[in-house]
C-alpha cells in the first residue's frame, strides 16, 4: 500500500502531474462546474 502512495506523490510532483493537478484547480473553482459536478454527485448518491 505504501508503494501505490509513493507512486501517487511521485507522479504529483512530476510536470505532467503538476498540469493536471493546476488544470483540475482551475476546473473546481468555475462555479459552473461545480453546479454540475453537484448535480453529477447528486444523481449517483440517489442510485
Amino acid at each position: 500500500m505504501s508503494q501505490l502512495i509513493s507512486r501517487i506523490r511521485n507522479f504529483g510532483r512530476s510536470p505532467q502531474g503538476r498540469r493536471l493537478i493546476h488544470t483540475a484547480r482551475r476546473a473546481a473553482s468555475d462555479p459552473r462546474r461545480r453546479t454540475q459536478t453537484r448535480g453529477i454527485l447528486g444523481r449517483l448518491r440517489r442510485h
